[in-house]
C-alpha cells in the first residue's frame, strides 16, 4: 500500500530544537487511530510507515455488524530518548503543538518509549480533554463510553493492567493459530522475545501459560537465556517501567548474554517485540526459528524478509500480529466488549484467531507471503469502508 498520505508534518521544537512528526495516512468518518512514540531517531519516514500500517490494521478488524468501526491510520513520532530528563517537556510542547489535530482528526496513544498515564498526563498539562476525544463524536453515549473505558483501564490481572495485556494476548493467539495449523504441540515448543516491555512482556506470559517454554528474553542491559525455561512471571515482577529486567531475580541457570543472543536463540518462534528495524539482511543468517511473529512494528526489513521466506521461515506481520492493542480500546470504548479481563481476552483471541486463520489460508491458496495475504484483505476492505462512509467524512 503506497498511498500518499493526507497530512504530513514535521515540528520543531523552540526549546531544544528536537523535532516531532505527523502523519495521518487516512481519515474515516473524519478520524483517524495511531499511537505517539518516543525514541532516539525517529524519523518522519518511520511515522509514515507506521501510519500506513494502522490504516491496515484498523481495515483488517472492519466488521460490519460491530459496534466499534474502524478510523483511518495516523501516527506520531518524537525524536528523543525518553529516558532523557527533559522528555517529559518535549512530550508537553508536541502534545500543545499538536492539539488542533488530536481535538478534531487524530486520536493517539502509547506506543514505543511511552506509557499511557504519561501520555495521559502530558496530554492533560497540554490542555487537552484527552489523547482520543477526537473520537467522541461518534459515540453513541459518550459518558458511558469514557467510563468504560476507565473502568477496564484500572483492572488488574494477575499483577498486570488489562491495557498492557490486550496486544500480547493478540501475539500469543497468533503464534498459537499458527503452531495448530501446523500440528505443532504448544508443550515444549520455545520462544524467543526481543523486548520485554509491555508487548513483550505479555506475549511470553501467554506463550508461557499456554504451555511454551520462553528460552530467551532480551532488554536494553542484554539477553537472559536458560535452555529449560525462564520464569516468565518472576521476571515481569522484576522489570521496570521501561521492561528492563533487574538482574538480581535471575535463577540458577539464567545466562546473561549479549543484546543480540535472542536471534541465534534455539527455538521454534522469535517475537521481535521492541524496536522497527531490528533483523536486516545480514542479521536474519542468524535466525533459526520457524516462526517470526511481528509484535513491534516494522521489525523485520523487506530484504530480510525475502531471505528468510527462502530459507522456509514463516514472518506473521505486524500489521495484523500487534493488531489487538489498538483494536481492543475501541471494541470496549464503542461497547463490543464490557469492562471485563475474561470478556476481552475471549473477543481478542476469537478476533485474532479468525484474523490469522484467513491471512494463512490466503497465503496457502495464493502461494504468497502472509504479509502479502494480509495486504490483500486490507485491499479488499478499504472501498467497501469507503464506499459507506467516504473517504474523508
Amino acid at each position: 500500500m503506497t498511498t500518499t498520505p493526507l497530512v504530513s508534518l514535521t515540528w520543531t521544537d523552540h526549546v531544544t530544537g528536537r523535532q516531532g512528526h505527523l502523519v495521518i495516512d487516512r481519515l474515516v468518518r473524519g478520524v483517524s487511530s495511531g499511537g505517539l512514540r518516543m525514541r532516539e531517531g525517529c524519523t518522519l519516514d518511520e511515522v509514515a510507515g507506521l501510519a500506513r500500517g494502522m490504516t491496515m490494521k484498523e481495515a483488517l478488524h472492519y466488521n460490519p455488524e460491530g459496534r466499534y468501526i474502524p478510523l483511518g491510520g495516523a501516527k506520531g513520532g518524537i525524536d528523543c530518548d525518553p529516558c532523557d530528563p527533559g522528555a517529559y517537556g518535549l512530550l508537553v510542547r508536541y502534545l500543545r503543538a499538536m492539539r488542533p489535530y488530536i481535538e478534531r482528526f487524530w486520536t493517539t496513544g502509547e506506543d514505543l518509549g511511552l506509557t499511557q498515564d504519561v501520555v495521559d498526563r502530558a496530554a492533560a498539562e497540554a490542555g487537552l480533554v484527552s489523547s482520543i476525544q477526537a473520537v467522541y463524536p461518534l459515540l453513541e453515549d459518550e459518558a458511558e463510553a469514557r467510563r468504560r473505558l476507565a473502568d477496564a483501564f484500572a483492572l488488574d490481572v494477575d499483577g498486570i493492567g488489562l491495557d498492557e495485556l490486550a496486544g500480547g494476548c493478540g501475539v500469543a493467539e497468533s503464534v498459537l493459530t499458527a503452531l495448530d495449523r501446523a500440528a505443532v504441540p504448544y508443550e515444549g515448543t520455545r520462544v524467543s522475545v526481543q523486548g520485554f516491555g509491555t508487548m513483550g512482556g505479555a506475549t511470553a506470559r501467554f506463550l508461557a501459560r499456554a504451555g511454551l517454554k520462553v528460552v530467551a528474553v532480551a532488554d536494553v542491559k542484554g539477553t537472559i537465556a536458560n535452555p529449560e525455561g525462564l520464569d516468565v512471571e518472576a521476571l515481569l515482577a522484576a522489570r521496570d517501567p521501561y521492561g528492563t529486567v533487574d538482574r538480581t531475580a535471575l535463577r540458577v541457570g539464567d545466562a546473561e548474554l549479549p543484546g543480540d543472543a535472542w536471534l541465534a536463540a534455539d527455538a521454534e518462534v522469535l517475537v521481535p517485540a521492541a524496536v522497527s528495524y531490528a533483523i536486516d539482511a545480514e542479521k536474519q543468517a542468524r535466525i533459526r526459528a520457524r516462526w517470526i511473529v511481528e509484535a513491534a512494528n516494522m521489525p523485520v526489513l523487506a530484504e530480510a524478509e525475502e531471505l528468510l521466506t527462502a530459507r522456509g521461515v514463516t514472518v506473521l506481520p505486524d500489521v495484523v500480529v500487534n493488531s489487538a492493542t489498538n483494536a481492543w480500546w475501541w471494541w470496549t470504548l464503542f461497547g463490543d466488549v464490557g469492562a471485563d479481563a475474561d470478556e476481552a481476552f475471549a473477543h481478542i483471541r476469537r478476533s485474532m484467531r479468525a484474523l490469522v486463520e484467513q491471512m494463512l489460508t490466503r497465503a496457502e491458496r495464493d502461494g504468497t507471503t502472509p504479509r502479502v495475504a494480509a495486504h490483500g484483505v486490507v485491499a479488499d476492505r478499504l472501498p467497501v469502508i469507503a464506499e459507506r462512509f467516504g473517504w474523508y467524512a
